[in-house]
């Protein structure tokens, strides 16, 4: 659809494993609108619809069917990130023989029930080693085998490089529907030595945060703790603190009690784990509140996390950051108003097709350049 004069069409989306809307976000912030969402999640709902309105269906994915469901509105695109647990790189890899690695396919189930114009599915940098590579190959044949046919381009990218003040890498794979003829080519970093602009750092980010009330509760630290934070140094973790010291502990992933660098991005923010992985602040010795966490996962202040800290944390870590994906929200945007110069899709659908993963992931970036 397009449109004429001032006005701009608002593309539809149908989003799936929304979790608290971060992805949406994204999008929304770029002229897109949200018409119909599902996830399972209680609270990551509540705080869905706290932003986006009644659009959101709390319930099962996989008691839903998108064929013969007359609720569940025709869309210009379906967005969703589906569970990534089962493809990180932090835990086991179980990939597609998980129970939540095979919800993928409830995904590509909306995508062929509501035949959108384009899809952005978004996942762990996990997933493209899962399985042996196997989970990532299926993934992108079954997309592919969608009537009829989408151009699938996956892209691994770094979100500090698209104005996110965290480093965080994430899949992203956008599938074209073949007979739009939209020419779509991943976005060039825009930040860092990639990109025209300096990466967004954690400093930056985390100025005034303190003036912010909601979600901003300081987290119960031992004394414990605040001793061992006062022997890490900016940027550091648990490794720094003296072998001789009586406080030292050993046998633990990087992320364990780490600490802010603040002239560059933070590490990777992440939903859930045992003691020592709430991310640290510098220079005070103390836990990152869930609003400094949501700062660096580029939310703004006024977005409302519903339900306790501990779950306000599982939704931050979980989400999409959403500067991150505005960029690739825009280049997708000329497609919904009909402002494009059409080509045809078919050679290029069929010669990727013939790629492997590896071959097709180096295409894309090669696109980019």
């Amino acid at each position: 659809m397009s449109t004429t004069g001032d006005e701009r069409y608002e593309p539809e989306i149908v989003s799936i494993f929304s979790g608290c809307g971060g992805l949406d976000l994204g999008f929304h912030l770029e002229g897109y609108k949200t018409i119909w969402a599902n996830d399972f999640a209680e609270w990551a709902c509540k705080s869905f619809a706290g932003r986006f309105g009644d659009v959101i269906k709390c319930k099962d994915i996989t008691q839903i069917n998108p064929y013969t469901d007359k609720s569940i509105p025709d869309c210009d695109i379906v967005l969703g990130g589906f569970p990534c647990q089962d493809f990180s790189i932090i835990w086991k890899q179980p990939g597609l023989n998980g129970t939540r690695g095979g919800l993928f396919r409830h995904f590509a189930e909306f995508v062929d029930a509501k035949k959108p114009k384009a899809f952005v599915a978004e996942n762990v940098k996990g997933l493209l080693t899962a399985n042996k590579g196997k989970a990532i190959e299926t993934i992108l044949k079954d997309f592919e085998n969608i009537e009829p046919g989408y151009v699938v381009k996956p892209h691994l990218y770094n979100f500090a490089e698209y104005g996110v003040p965290q480093f965080r890498e994430r899949v992203l794979i956008v599938g074209i529907r073949i007979d739009t003829g939209f020419n779509f080519i991943h976005p060039k970093p825009t930040h860092g030595p990639n990109g025209k602009q300096p990466y967004v750092t954690s400093g930056r980010a985390l100025t005034g945060v303190e003036n912010i009330s909601d979600n901003n509760e300081r987290i119960n630290i031992k004394e414990k703790t605040k001793k061992m934070l006062e022997l890490i140094p900016e940027g550091g973790n648990f490794t720094d603190i003296p072998k001789d010291s009586p406080l030292y502990v050993k046998g633990m992933i990087s992320h364990v009690y780490r600490r802010l660098k603040l002239d560059e991005p933070a590490k990777t923010i992440i939903a859930a784990g045992g003691g020592g992985t709430w991310g640290y602040h510098y220079p005070e010795p103390r836990p990152l509140t869930n609003r400094e966490r949501a700062r660096l996962q580029s939310f703004p202040d006024d977005f409302v996390f519903k339900g306790s800290v501990t779950e306000v944390r599982r939704q931050i870590g979980n989400a999409v950051p959403p500067e991150g994906v505005r960029v690739l929200a825009k280049r997708l945007f000329p497609l919904f108003q009909g402002e494009y110069a059409p080509i045809d899709l078919k050679p290029e659908f069929s010669k990727m097709k013939k790629m492997t993963v590896r071959e097709r992931l180096e295409y894309v970036s090669e696109q980019m350049n």
